[in-house]
């Protein structure tokens, strides 16, 4: 919300209260594991992220800011003004391959815009359990839109009205979700003696298993069936090995016959004739606490993380094996309270049990010194297990890992890295950045990649592209620079000694930790900056030099082994993108010469009328395309004609080219429109391309203003009157041209009076894909109304140009991601003017105007 001092306070206060209301009454509602509220912010086309309710925001902090044009479901319904759902993994990754590889575990969302005005406020976004094939709905999405329209009209409510005022600019309110229902008890204990084969279970167990104490016949069999009954034979040999002294590394994750998840950990006695042979414990992963009496005397450590991420109960084992007091544990979030078991992997491992319904297992290290006294181990087995509203985790130490197995290698960054630096270089970022760059075609769209997926990744603030050139490097893209700061390196040769260009010329990556790291190794080097690092990253593609790439960071940070390894990589796949995207741009500007050999390089010019076309490609590389317009003398008048040949490509240009040859031929001569298409027509038939056109041509006088039109298979022209009046021209037509040789072409005649505008257009300007042409069409001629309004003569001058009406015309279609085709658009406008003497006969009487 827009404001200042104590007020802009108090709304921003109201606004987190309704948007954490609006959150927890949607997830309630609608049912699902996690919700949030995305919102417009003051960064243009950047939404943010507002609540975020059932999840930690520190976990995804990489989901806080999002582009309208990033290809990932929340700005798709942003955009499109619908929803997006994606019932499972298999169709988020099929539909936003980037958005799979940032969160790849199995889970459904539902993504629907919040409405507002002329575009949508933010976007309501609920995650749930994954469908499987059941055809089953995901969500009711007929609710969440008006659950999603509710939340619009309350938050314009609270902005006034003002939707232009509905903004978020800081980090997400986290909220808890609505607690469930009351579970069974959380722990269950029993004992086991394998020469009887007799189990005892205590009562909590007969109550979590749901069985009446004296309907249990007291076996191992009958425990096993109770607990998993597909898992049954998992749990009689898990027996059996403790019995032998080999019990299992980490607790086994079952699952109930109703599907509800349990945990089942075992022990042998300290020793023999101690007592039963096998002790064991039940953990029902739900939202139940745990009671002191039961789960503090368990050997194993025991932790309950809610959904925001904060321990809610440790037990003695749990404290003493992570080296901290209970007290310093409760009620802080585990990347607070255990900062060694935060960052990659271990968040990602945390995200899995929060998003999807499987146990994840792994093992952590808790570094030598780390904690308030002696710990049983560095090396722990760590399982968290989901719940509906808290996360079970249990530790043992790795001792009971099996040997030949061992702990994996420290997946840490080197000491003193920033506490935020180690959570932001996750392992799927490789993954995420290469799905991102197969998307992008030019330099720039690579540069723009790099800014949004690799800066975010590490905390940086600073990016330049530099590529290389005839051995000069030339910047290519920067952001976060001071400004002119890079002006002197423009065009630096290969001999200076500079980082950039030794990075390149070494092929070696360069990594300083602080400023004065830098100064130190390159004496009289300019800094733009007197605190913070940089990485100096050589762009080389299949062992050629393509550029450098810098990194700038705002404080100084250690990079670890790994971070160097991955930015080592991910350079490796700019330059290849690089690489490509020249190569690109080299097609590109081909394609562009044939096409603007191909179009007329100025329009036929006449003092009595005014005339712009445009065209806009919508194919990439050499994939040029076969829409033309044209306008040709033609005796003491003007000859207009638009056309689309059928398809693209090289064969389509070649024709396009023959055709519009042969219409400025026949033109030329001074003939009326339906002869200019019946030769044409005939033309193309001879030429035999395998291919057709629509075409639309019209013969215009200026000094009376008499219009003949004819039409070949091609859409209606468009007429805006003086008065603002704007209609779809009723001209009957023939078939299109390279079909029939007897086809006929009806002619129209009309009178263009002074200040009206007539437009010829394409396909590509008017069709979407999804929606009915005639839409487009209407949509065109309400433009066409807005945009002409201006255009006239106004003190003797003309107001606005027909080129900028034109350029008002194509600029939606300039932008839109989903054009399917090429543009072409033609406008003409007849200047008043005096008779011309010597001019006699009564003409058509004007259809539109006095």
């Amino acid at each position: 919300m827009a404001g200042s001092g104590e007020r802009a306070g108090r709304t921003r206060d109201r606004l987190a209260t309704l948007l954490a209301d609006a959150s927890a009454a949607v997830l309630g509602t609608a049912g699902g594991r996690a919700t949030g509220v995305y919102l417009r912010s003051d960064a243009p086309d950047v939404l943010r992220l507002a609540v975020l309710t059932g999840l930690p925001g520190p976990l995804f902090r990489s989901w806080w800011r999002l582009h309208v044009d990033r290809p990932f479901p929340v700005a798709d319904a942003y955009r499109r003004g619908g929803p997006v759902v994606l019932p499972n993994a298999t169709e988020t990754m099929r539909r936003y391959p980037q958005f799979a590889a940032g969160l790849p575990f199995p889970f459904g969302s539902a993504h629907v815009p919040v409405p507002g005005g002329t575009r949508p406020l933010g976007v309501l976004t609920v995650l749930c359990p994954a469908l499987t094939d059941t055809g089953d709905e995901l969500l009711d999405q007929g609710l969440l839109v008006r659950l999603a329209e509710g939340l619009g009209a309350e938050l314009l409510g609270l902005a006034g009205g003002d939707e232009g005022a509905v903004r978020w600019d800081e980090a997400p309110v986290c909220v808890r979700p609505p607690p469930s229902r009351t579970a069974r008890p959380a722990v269950g204990r029993f004992s086991w003696d394998p020469a009887t084969s007799l189990v005892r279970a205590d009562d909590r167990l007969h109550a979590l298993l749901g069985r009446d104490p004296g309907a249990f016949t007291g076996t191992a069999d009958a425990l096993a069936d109770a607990l998993a009954p597909a898992d049954a034979h998992r749990i009689l040999a898990a027996l059996r090995d403790t019995a032998a002294g080999r019990p299992p590394g980490a607790p086994l994750t079952l699952r109930a016959g109703d599907g509800t998840p349990r945990l089942l950990d075992l022990w042998p006695a300290d020793a023999p004739g101690a007592g039963p042979a096998v002790t064991g414990v039940v953990f029902h992963a739900g939202p139940a606490a745990f009671a002191e009496a039961v789960a503090d005397p368990l050997p194993q450590g025991v932790l309950c993380l809610d959904r925001l991420g904060l321990i809610v109960y440790a037990n003695p084992a749990a404290a003493r094996l992570v080296g901290r007091c209970r007290e310093r544990l409760l009620g802080r979030a585990l990347w607070d309270a255990l900062p060694w078991l935060s960052g990659p992997p271990y968040d990602d491992h945390l995200r899995g049990a929060l998003l999807a319904p499987e146990s994840v297992c792994f093992h952590a290290r808790r570094p030598a010194g780390d904690g308030d006294g002696p710990g049983e181990g560095d090396w722990l087995a760590v399982s968290v297990h989901p719940g509906a509203d808290l996360l079970t985790c249990t530790l043992v130490p790795a001792s009971r890992m099996d040997p030949a197995t061992g702990p994996p290698a420290r997946a840490h960054p080197d000491e003193g890295a920033e506490p935020d630096d180690r959570s932001m270089a996750p392992l799927y970022r490789p993954i995420a950045l290469a799905i991102a760059l197969t998307d992008a075609v030019t330099a720039r769209q690579v540069s723009a990649v790099v800014v949004r997926e690799l800066l975010p990744a590490f905390g940086g603030r600073r990016l330049a592209i530099y590529l290389l050139q005839e051995r000069r490097l030339h910047l290519a893209w920067e952001t976060g620079f001071p400004q002119g700061f890079l002006d002197p390196f423009e065009g630096v040769g290969l001999d200076a000694r500079i980082p950039g260009v030794e990075t390149l010329t070494t092929g070696r990556p360069l990594f300083f930790e602080s400023m004065a790291q830098l100064g130190a190794a390159y004496p009289g080097l300019a800094l733009d900056a007197e605190v913070g690092a940089r990485a100096f990253l050589p762009l080389i593609a299949s062992g050629r030099p393509v550029g450098s790439c810098i990194l700038g960071f705002d404080r100084p940070r250690g990079f670890s082994a790994q971070e160097r390894t991955v930015l080592t990589a991910l350079a490796g796949l700019i330059a290849h993108a690089m690489e490509r995207a020249r190569r690109y741009d080299s097609e590109a500007a081909l394609a562009r010469g044939l096409q603007e050999a191909l179009l007329p390089r100025r329009l036929s010019a006449h003092p009595g009328v005014e005339t712009a076309g445009r065209y806009l490609p919508g194919t990439q590389g050499m994939d040029v395309g076969g829409d033309w317009y044209d306008v040709v003398e033609s005796g003491d008048g003007l000859s207009l004609v638009i056309g689309d040949v059928q398809g693209h490509g090289v064969q389509a240009a070649a024709t396009m080219g023959q055709l519009r040859s042969a219409v400025r031929a026949f033109a030329l001569g001074d003939r009326p429109p339906d002869e200019v298409l019946s030769g044409t027509n005939h033309l193309l038939i001879g030429l035999d391309p395998g291919q057709f056109a629509s075409c639309c041509c019209l013969r215009l006088d200026p000094a009376t203003g008499r219009t003949l039109i004819a039409r070949a298979g091609h859409l209606p022209p468009l007429l805006r009157c003086p008065d603002g009046r704007t209609r779809v021209l009723d001209v009957p037509g023939g078939v299109v041209l390279g079909v029939d040789p007897h086809a006929r072409y009806p002619v129209t005649e009309l009178v263009l009076v002074p200040d009206a505008i007539l437009a010829l257009y394409t396909d590509g300007l008017v069709e979407r894909p999804g929606a009915d042409i005639d839409e487009g069409i209407a949509e065109l001629r309400l433009a066409l109304a807005k945009a002409g309004a201006a255009v006239g003569r106004r003190g003797g001058t003309r107001a606005r140009s027909l080129g900028a009406v034109a350029d008002r015309l194509t600029d939606a279609a300039r932008f839109a991601a989903d054009r399917p085709d090429d543009v072409a658009l033609l406008l003409a406008a007849r200047h008043p003017a005096p008779p011309v003497p010597g001019r006699h006969g009564r003409g058509p009487a004007p259809l539109y105007g006095p």
